[in-house]
């Protein structure tokens, strides 16, 4: 976690620098210090620290979410965009800014609440799909119904642009591409909330989440009040996952990604997995937009794309892995 941190801080460094105008070292220091120009200080802390903060913020967030995600359902292929649960609280966000004559007049606080009715009505959708008496909710059929509801609902949101001015229409397709479109510090306001409570409160349960992964039957023997306590991660799962969809976009794979790589680092136990996920979360979004906004200057590649480059192929060799 240590190393895991300096490299945050680092990449943290170099994406403060990465852009069409440069910043020198001295300039930067300059410019933090209150030394700066004008100019210095609208890029620096107008344009690009807002959005450095809220790709590490997003980046645990949903890594987190994934974790909970894959624990509760004792599912290695859960994830909050493979699930669908991204994309339901997008389609209420695009239902939301429809409403406003421009993305800009939308009320920036109310997002994530409306994207954390949308996740919480996908999540509902999807396990009562994939459920079944006698047998629970296997993973396949689990990632089946997910995908299946993703795909319906970016269809839903493609058909509704239909409609839509070109600004509100350039604002889906940056969306559902999964680039970070809410860059100033009401976003990162309007964020901060879910995470410093969601996030510690999910920390805060990773002894009940080392028991449910034994089983129902196990945990209940142990006194854990399963349903219950599954209801409760869930709930903060999808709190964490549509407040980062709400400012970030579609981007998948970090729910996917994040606990992996975390489990074979530290181990599959919760108290040390779910910070090492979130730190992990944090450094590969910060990286892919970092990387994003490199690659074709002074053009942009979406941050979503950027991870899905990695994320994906990850993916298959997991869904290869997967027995049942």
């Amino acid at each position: 976690m240590l190393v895991l941190s300096i490299l945050i801080v680092l990449v943290f460094i170099i994406s403060v620098n990465t852009g069409y105008i440069k910043l020198t070292p001295i300039e930067l220091l300059k410019t933090m210090f209150g030394s700066g120009t004008a100019k210095q200080e609208l890029i620096l802390f107008d344009f690009r620290l807002p959005r450095i903060v809220i790709s590490v913020l997003i980046g645990a967030g949903l890594a987190v979410s994934g974790a909970v995600m894959q624990g509760v359902f004792r599912n290695s292929l859960a994830d909050p965009g493979i699930l669908g649960i991204n994309a339901g609280a997008g389609l209420m966000v695009m239902l939301l800014i429809s409403f406003y004559p421009t993305t800009a007049a939308a009320p920036v606080f109310l997002l994530p609440l409306v994207a954390f009715f949308g996740a919480a009505v996908t999540a509902i959708l999807i396990y009562s799909l994939a459920y079944k008496r006698h047998e629970g909710v296997s993973p396949i059929r689990l990632l089946l119904t997910g995908v299946a509801i993703a795909a319906g609902m970016s269809a839903a949101m493609i058909v509704l642009t239909l409609k839509l001015d070109p600004d509100k229409y350039k604002f889906v397709a940056t969306w559902l591409a999964g680039s970070i479109w809410g860059t100033s510090w009401k976003f990162v306001l309007s964020l901060l909330p879910w995470i410093l409570i969601l996030l510690p409160y999910v920390i805060f349960k990773a002894r009940v989440m080392n028991v449910l992964n034994l089983g129902e039957q196990t945990a209940t023997g142990l006194g854990a009040a399963v349903n219950r306590e599954q209801f409760k991660l869930l709930a903060a799962a999808v709190g964490l996952a549509a407040a980062s969809v709400a400012v970030s976009g579609g981007i998948g794979f970090v729910g996917l990604v994040g606990p992996h790589l975390a489990r074979r680092l530290v181990g599959p136990k919760h108290q040390l997995m779910l910070p090492t996920a979130a730190l992990l979360g944090s450094l590969l979004v910060l990286v892919a937009d970092t990387l994003g906004r490199w690659i074709l200057q002074p053009s942009e590649v979406p941050t979503g794309i950027v991870v899905a480059v990695i994320g994906a192929p990850y993916f298959l060799y997991l869904l290869a892995r997967t027995k049942s």
